[in-house]
């Protein structure tokens, strides 16, 4: 029991003896070893950038000597290298995923140039959008836009008052200026997109 009561002093403080007890003390840990305290403390060199696979062996001979013969090849014969390759060696084909509608932004490379040959190509339909509309020219309006859609009176109504709202899609240029002329006539702002 003494010794016991030596060891909680000596091993753990007094503070931490009721949270830990005294197995916690490092000289029970079979493989604890003390350290002199004249040695000098062991300084590792740790590399810059760490390399789990640790250093590469240099490439062999004849691996070199290939890639030489292969650098050396004329462009159309270097192009046959990966289909060639990708058959003898059972690799699967690689299929082109489409980024047709997705913005990719500055980066998109290839997805950019289709854009452009959209907006040199002209435009032969257009969609009408109602923009506003004078509070007091609401019901000329409303019966306007049923006549050159096929809604009824509530539907008709319930569109002009979500403005600015689509009114018609994929017309030609000829009726969308007529639609926004009457429009404008009847005190509504219409544009073509």
């Amino acid at each position: 029991m003494k010794l016991l009561a030596f060891l909680r002093t000596v091993c753990v403080p007094p503070i931490l003896s009721k949270k830990t007890g005294p197995l916690q003390c490092r000289l029970f840990q079979p493989d604890y070893v003390p350290r002199d305290p004249m040695s000098k403390r062991k300084n590792y060199k740790y590399p810059a950038v760490y390399d789990p696979y640790g250093p590469k062996p240099p490439p062999l001979e004849k691996i070199v000597q290939l890639a030489e013969r292969i650098a050396s090849l004329p462009l159309e014969e270097r192009l046959q290298i990966h289909p060639t390759l990708a058959f003898r060696l059972s690799l699967p084909k690689i299929v082109p995923v489409s980024v047709e509608g997705i913005d990719l932004g500055p980066q998109g490379g290839s997805a950019g140039s289709p854009k452009t040959e959209e907006k040199k190509a002209e435009k032969t339909a257009f969609d009408v959008k109602l923009e506003k509309f004078d509070a007091a020219s609401k019901i000329k309006v409303i019966k306007e836009v049923r006549t050159f859609t096929s809604l009824g009176l509530k539907e008709a109504k319930d569109l002009v008052e979500k403005a600015p709202v689509l009114l018609k899609q994929g017309v030609p240029k000829e009726e969308a200026n007529e639609i926004i002329e009457k429009l404008k006539a009847i005190g509504g702002v219409a544009v073509m997109e």
